[in-house]
């Protein structure tokens, strides 16, 4: 029989089981509760199509993961009008709300960024930043960069700075793009509009006092406090943003968006396409090599690749085309120089123009061009000289390398018989009374019949070349 106190004992040890149960079951919830995390993205430097994949990658992620918000920190001197308009339809439609923050003191969003920062459900700076300057620059087509802008005249309606129609149209479809981000998010629609028509700019606090941000923080932790009970509407319903317990987590860009903001610099892109056409050409000058051809065809398509994601200007692209058209001919059939000159005039000029901004990032280097521009010519001066040289070479093949070939009277009968001539044995016809293995040199072909005569035969035992005969 069991007694109370044993009974008592196994009733304590079964209760004493169910809480911890309780507390395990418990527990992911309070962690949850506790230890939210909140990713946080870097924007540095210009705004490119590397910038727009990683940010749009990192809203789709943290909305699987269902965070409470995301923060944006930014500083950039602007970027690609593609590129921006990416990002801002990702924040747009993102069900979790964004806090764009330009941080640390020093830094801008200027030109592009003015445009995120507008889009931003909360828009923040730090003590020392500036917003502003987001005058369009339309340089051709692709889509225009934002960049440094030239001052307008303000009073003037639709003045760009320029007589230009295409800028004016690019300038005043930016204007109605901020202003519909301005008043959508609730902020100051005219002065979103001075900083696009004449480059206006703000520091953090007078951007705070004329409701161009939402708050001025000092560092994270003040961001969190102020932007904490905010109630923002994130895709299609209201939420109040939440950072009690929660844990900042930076997200870096991965291996893909390193690798996609190193191919799109303008300056690999060319060098890839080089490298592409000359392992091409190699492959086709010495067919079954392999290796130059498979290395040419994937950096090629890579620097393609690269070039459709950027702003470019189709007269630079056809350019380059016909400047690699007219090296590619020089290659295969050599014209001396004029061929590959020509080419590499029409690249370099191509090469010139083919990227449609004026921000440094997007550009192509001089030094880049010069050395591209300089193997080129080696190449085509290489090439030149080889084949000016084997045209100058005496043929030793096919009916005109017979004559002067030295050969052996297999047979011979009354001016005619047998001769052995390059390890074959040949029909001849010459003087009378040769003998067998007499040495004779071909002075004519006729079909297969050669014309032939003896040669003189040195002390030493060696073939003497005929005597010279003047003109």
């Amino acid at each position: 029989m069991l007694h109370a106190g044993s009974i008592d004992r196994r009733l304590k040890a079964w209760l004493a089981l169910f809480t911890v149960l309780v507390a395990v079951i418990a527990l992911p919830s309070s962690a949850a509760q506790t230890g939210r995390s909140v990713p946080v993205l870097h924007v540095d430097g210009a705004i490119g199509p590397a910038t727009s994949d990683y940010v749009a990658r990192s809203l789709e992620a943290a909305a699987e993961e269902g965070a409470p918000f995301i923060v944006l920190r930014m500083d950039t001197p602007g970027g690609l009008d593609n590129s921006m308009r990416e990002i801002i339809r990702e924040i747009l439609r993102s069900p979790v709300p964004v806090v764009t923050y330009v941080s640390p003191s020093g830094a801008r969003a200027a030109s592009a960024g003015t445009f995120i920062l507008y889009a931003s459900h909360v828009a923040a700076m730090s003590p020392g930043t500036n917003v502003g300057a987001a005058t369009p620059v339309q340089l051709g087509g692709g889509g225009g960069p934002f960049s440094a802008p030239e001052k307008a005249d303000p009073d003037k309606e639709g003045d760009s700075g320029s007589a230009s129609a295409s800028e004016a149209k690019a300038l005043n479809d930016a204007i109605a793009y901020i202003r519909s981000l301005a008043d959508l998010r609730g902020r100051n629609a005219d002065w979103a509009e001075a900083a696009v028509r004449s480059a206006a700019s703000l520091p953090a606090q007078a951007a705070l006092e004329q409701n161009v941000i939402d708050l001025v923080a000092r560092d994270r932790n003040d961001l969190l406090a102020q932007i904490n009970g905010m109630k923002v509407i994130a895709g299609s319903a209201e939420t109040t943003i939440d950072t009690r317990g929660v844990t900042l987590v930076d997200v870096n860009p991965n291996w893909r968006t390193r690798l996609l903001g190193a191919i799109t610099n303008p300056n690999i892109a060319l060098i890839l396409m080089m490298i592409g056409l000359y392992g091409l050409l190699f492959e086709f000058m010495n067919p079954g090599a392999l290796y130059p051809g498979t290395i040419g065809a994937i950096c090629l398509l890579i620097g393609l690749y690269a070039l459709s994601a950027l702003p470019v200007n189709y007269a630079g692209v056809a350019l380059i085309l016909l400047g690699i058209a007219l090296m590619a001919a020089e290659a295969v059939s050599p014209s001396f120089g004029i061929l590959g000159i020509g080419g590499i005039v029409a690249f370099i000029l191509g090469a010139t123009i083919m990227i449609d901004t004026d921000i440094p990032e997007f550009r192509l280097s001089w030094p880049v061009l010069g050395a591209v521009a300089a193997t080129s010519l080696g190449l085509t001066v290489l090439i030149a000289r080889l084949g000016l040289s084997a045209h100058r070479r005496k043929l030793v093949s096919g009916r005109e390398g017979m004559i002067g070939a030295l050969g052996e009277v297999v047979d011979w009968n009354d001016g005619k018989g047998h001769v052995f001539v390059h390890g074959e044995r040949w029909r001849a016809v010459g003087a009378h009374g040769l003998n067998a293995a007499t040495p004779v040199r071909v002075m004519s072909v006729d079909g297969i019949t050669l014309g032939v005569e003896p040669v003189r035969q040195a002390p030493s035992g060696s073939y003497a070349p005929p005597p010279e005969t003047e003109n």
